[in-house]
């Protein structure tokens, strides 16, 4: 994983360029709109960290413009352009995506699942877990089309994924290694390293992903 790096610094700290070629591809069709949720939680943890869109843009690599296009709900990223900001504003992958919610009992249903795209639309991810609070867990669903790729940026050090496949087949690259996983099958790694997923097969791959934080963030 979609959704998002080495080590990371506060955001103010960071020396990326922006880049206006990053895609700006729709969220899953199906399900919820995600970019109200989406623009407003960027807002907030904008202003918390009190950024202004031009030193997020340096930051994360995004351009201002689009970041102001999401914070405005005008514009739903895909999950490499989230994986950028998330890592610039130093927070987890679901602090952008998920609505701020009172603990108890949750329930996720499934007809109202907000699924997030790859720019090509073959990789979604939805988010298995309602809170925006300070985690080291995440936990995810994945989707992978057939001949599908999608490859990932490094997570912050110490990050690691545990990654079952319940459907179809697929292959992980890390170090220029590939390790092919069927249904069934699980795989643990570091994931502070370039990686790959990439499904082989003709039919859609599914798999389960426990992401683990070193320390807390959000």
């Amino acid at each position: 994983m979609s959704p998002n790096p080495p080590p990371k610094k506060r955001a103010s700290r960071a020396r990326a360029a922006p880049d206006d070629k990053i895609p700006d591809a729709p969220a899953a069709e199906e399900g919820p709109d995600l970019a109200p949720t989406v623009g407003a939680n960027l807002r907030r943890l904008r202003s918390a960290r009190g950024l202004s869109l031009e030193k997020l843009a340096q930051a994360s690599g995004v351009s201002r413009a689009m970041l102001g296009q999401i914070e405005l709900g005008r514009s739903a990223p895909t999950i490499n352009v989230l994986w950028k900001i998330a890592r610039a504003l130093d927070v987890t992958f679901s602090a952008l995506i998920t609505a701020r919610v009172a603990s108890g009992t949750t329930v996720l249903r499934e007809a109202d699942a907000r699924r997030l795209r790859s720019a090509d639309g073959s990789f979604t991810s939805r988010a298995l877990f309602p809170f925006d609070e300070p985690r080291r867990v995440e936990f995810y669903e994945l989707e992978l089309g057939p001949r599908g790729v999608e490859r990932a940026d490094p997570h912050p050090a110490g990050t690691s994924e545990n990654l079952v496949v319940v459907e179809g087949r697929v292959e992980i690259e890390l170090h220029g290694e590939v390790t092919t996983l069927n249904a069934g099958d699980a795989i643990l790694f570091e994931a502070d390293s370039p990686h790959l997923y990439r499904n082989p097969g003709a039919e859609k791959a599914r798999m389960y992903l426990v992401m683990t934080y070193a320390d807390s963030v959000g």
